[in-house]
């Protein structure tokens, strides 16, 4: 029997910047992701993904001007999904908040970066999502 899908969700966030987009991308251990975290029994994926990028930036002027379409990876990490949607935001100042229940921030860095930044520092899996972003950009 297969164990059943565990969903994240998170925000490709996007600044408008004089240089074109950037991307928001977080750092944990060695692993460059965008803002994404569990989504909660009962809760709605996109309302995860705001809440997570809160929880995770402090940002919370997200403007879903894209729609609230989304795209998902393939199954990793046993089994889960991870469903991100596209924001943008105006808020250029990011902090990494101390997460209480890990006593530190749950991510070491952060970074606004261009499309092939983007490329180059994610893995394979979140790939695809950057090329989704930068198509619905353009």
């Amino acid at each position: 029997m297969s164990r059943p899908t565990k969903l994240s969700a998170g925000v490709v966030v996007v600044r408008d910047t004089p240089e074109g987009w950037r991307y928001l991308l977080l750092r944990a251990f060695t692993h460059w992701d965008f803002p994404k975290g569990m989504v909660e029994p009962g809760e709605d994926p996109l309302s995860a993904a705001v809440r997570e990028v809160k929880e995770e930036t402090l940002i919370e002027d997200l403007d879903f001007a894209w729609g609230h379409d989304y795209i998902e990876t393939g199954p990793y990490s046993r089994g889960k999904i991870a469903r991100y949607y596209l924001a943008k935001t105006s808020t250029a100042e990011v902090s990494l908040p101390v997460i209480e229940e890990l006593g530190r921030p749950e991510h070491n860095e952060f970074r606004w970066v261009d499309e092939a930044e983007a490329l180059e520092l994610v893995s394979a899996r979140v790939e695809p999502i950057v090329k989704w972003a930068a198509a619905r950009l353009t």
